[in-house]
């Protein structure tokens, strides 16, 4: 069941059983009865929801998108996660972080999604594009930018977009996930003109 509720409902459940003990995201889908792509990358990406760069996280998290998206393209009605990233733990506060961005996003969307434009959303045609979507958006993210702010976002805002489409059956934020790609791929093309024609003085700019 692709559904808000039913992921809040959980993530309320981990908040208050989980305690001082860790619970690593693995465990969390099992719970989850396997979950399904919308759910398990709004998981993932909540958390990177930051103005500055995370590493090797956002590298790992965005190879992680390009995995589901595949699996996503070839059909699979249930996505498999790479034992790395099954294994990795959350505390009670980072569950909290996570239930409070999803209600969030669950107030946000409320307002403006409805079911339509099916064909972008729905049956195998709608798979593909979603498989696409969370294929070129994890790949982005994946860039291995050390410096650069905003580049675990703007494909994050492509996946989120993605994750509204599916649960709410709303085409139109299919395309609006397009629509961050394309603002990702210009953002990232600006920032590689600028390097090459200011060189280090846009790393010196960029020095957090």
């Amino acid at each position: 069941m692709n559904d808000f509720r039913h992921l809040l409902a959980s993530l309320s459940e981990f908040e208050q059983q989980v305690g001082q003990n860790p619970l690593t995201l693995g465990d969390a889908l099992n719970r989850l009865h396997g979950a399904a792509y919308p759910l398990i990358s709004l998981l993932l990406v909540i958390p990177l929801f930051q103005p500055f760069p995370l590493g090797p996280m956002t590298v790992v998290v965005g190879l992680t998108f390009t995995y589901l998206g595949w699996q996503l393209w070839q059909g699979r009605t249930s996505p498999v996660l790479p034992r790395t990233v099954l294994d990795i733990s959350f505390s009670r506060s980072s569950w909290k972080k996570i239930s409070r961005g999803c209600w969030k996003v669950a107030d946000f969307c409320h307002t403006f999604t409805k079911p339509r434009l099916h064909g972008l959303v729905k049956s195998r045609q709608g798979q593909r594009i979603g498989g696409m979507i969370l294929m070129v958006a994890g790949m982005l993210m994946a860039i291995p930018f050390g410096i650069l702010p905003f580049n675990n976002v703007l494909p994050g805002l492509a996946i989120l977009f993605y994750c509204l489409a599916d649960i709410e059956g709303d085409g139109l934020m299919t395309l609006i996930a397009f629509g961050w790609i394309l603002v990702t791929a210009l953002y990232f093309v600006a920032f590689f003109i600028a390097l090459y024609f200011l060189g280090t003085e846009v790393l010196e700019h960029l020095k957090i």
